[in-house]
């Protein structure tokens, strides 16, 4: 299951943020989102756990916890649809 991780520290690197999430499982990916001109973190990104039951568990115990002075939002990403492209 891939959660969507937002309110994120500045500070906070992908290395801390896996290691954060393997205290509940398996950490397939991390990905912090940057800003293309100045690299700075956009305080917000994706993990994707190894299992539902690792990743409801993480969501649970990290969802508004205070992580370096901030607190964070763990939620379930929303898978995207598949739309048919509409052709004339």
């Amino acid at each position: 299951m891939k959660l969507f991780v937002s309110n994120l520290s500045f500070g906070l690197n992908e290395n801390n943020l896996k290691k954060l999430f393997e205290a509940f499982g398996e950490v397939i990916s991390v990905k912090l989102i940057t800003d293309k001109q100045t690299g700075r973190s956009s305080s917000f990104g994706f993990v994707e756990m190894g299992s539902d039951l690792e990743a409801t568990k993480a969501m649970a115990e990290l969802n508004n916890k205070i992580i370096q002075g901030y607190s964070v939002s763990v939620t379930k990403t929303n898978e995207r649809e598949t739309r048919l492209r509409r052709t004339w």
